[in-house]
């Protein structure tokens, strides 16, 4: 089938459209061009680049091409995709979530981010062509979540609200979860490299995203003086202090397990045809893999130990600036999530407030 047979590849530092019907969708090609040009994030470009490959394959299928897409169309596509089953996860009609979403269908974040990267299309369309006409329609702009939002001393840190299109689907707001302090005692001793150790350490106690931590490289460890300079999202660039045991586990692996090799990176494979090469981020998602089976902690993901830290963060009271920064958050909207996760101190005021209700009975 035509669209079947349309698939993305990359191609010289970007992603393209490729098979029998990519000639129908040049455009594409463009635009992933255009936001490799942006210096957008490889995985980024990437992820749209598949978003638009499923629109174009179902266009495809419909008889319809990028010129002739309405509201209408993207109103089909949107019914399209929730009805649509996920590709390899065998589930039946009766087996739901806990909210009552069938699990074999896409999640409401997904379809939205297809929608996201076919609005940056067409809103590429009209940048180069202000005649023509966006098929997505702008909703009204979103709300602050707080009135004091538009004001203080934090004002200039908090993203302002956008038009959000009004095709958009209601998103569940879920908070970060951690590990309990025993689960995240028994993943860590399952660990049993220097390595691997250091790996989740630098998560745990430094909040650090897996991606930074395969990005390290030797020199941005800084052992003696305690600090480690770390390449976050968008290329932001952060200085963390290191746990003094993680520091010590750092110094051990590069003394005596590090592999030799011309790699500047800190993290390096260390058995197999591919020794003394970086850990790739599927290697990394093997090693915890194996380790949420021994250890037996099913929650114990690699961004799991960087929630767990977050939260530390807040049961300690950390300012809220000082939490952004060690995190490595663009906005403090997001930092904000981890104040949730506070449950001593919400447990505490819970009790304080229960005992001065029965003293007034």
């Amino acid at each position: 089938m035509i669209e079947q047979g349309l698939r993305l590849e990359a191609h010289e530092g970007s992603w393209m459209l490729a098979g029998p019907s990519a000639g129908q969708f040049v455009l594409v090609d463009e635009y992933l061009a255009y936001l490799a040009d942006r210096n957008y994030s490889p995985k980024t470009v990437r992820s749209y680049g598949y978003d638009l490959l499923a629109f174009c394959r179902w266009l495809a299928t419909e008889d319809v091409s990028l010129g002739e897409v309405t509201t209408e169309t993207l109103l089909k596509f949107l019914h399209a995709c929730r009805e649509a089953k996920v590709p390899g996860r065998r589930a039946g009609p009766n087996v739901v979530t806990l909210s009552g979403r069938r699990i074999d269908r896409y999640a409401a974040t997904t379809i939205n981010r297809r929608l996201a990267a076919i609005s940056g299309l067409f809103t590429f369309v009209t940048m180069r062509d202000p005649e023509s006409i966006n098929p997505v329609p702008k909703g009204r702009e979103a709300r602050w979540r707080v009135a004091g939002e538009r004001s203080g001393m934090l004002a200039h840190t908090i993203r302002r609200p956008k038009n959000r299109s009004s095709l958009r689907l209601r998103e569940p707001r879920r908070l970060p979860k951690a590990l309990s302090q025993t689960q995240a005692a028994e993943l860590l001793a399952s660990f049993h490299t220097w390595r691997d150790r250091a790996i989740a350490g630098l998560m745990l106690y430094c909040g650090l995203r897996s991606a930074e931590v395969l990005g390290l490289n030797v020199a941005d460890a800084d052992i003696g003086g305690r600090w480690a300079s770390v390449l976050g999202k968008g290329d932001r660039q952060r200085r963390v202090p290191l746990d003094a045991d993680v520091a010590s586990v750092i110094q051990v692996y590069l003394l005596a397990e590090r592999p030799e090799s011309t790699e500047q990176r800190l993290f390096l494979v260390a058995k197999g045809p591919n020794r003394g090469r970086p850990l790739t981020a599927a290697g990394l998602r093997t090693i915890f893999r194996y380790h949420r089976a021994v250890s037996g902690i099913t929650a114990g993901h690699s961004h799991a130990l960087r929630h767990t830290f977050g939260t530390a963060l807040a049961e300690a009271g950390v300012d809220l600036a000082v939490m952004q920064a060690l995190l490595g958050h663009a906005h403090v909207d997001t930092t904000a999530r981890y104040i949730h996760l506070a449950p001593a101190h919400v447990k505490a005021e819970f009790d304080a407030a229960r005992s001065r209700i029965r003293a007034q009975q």
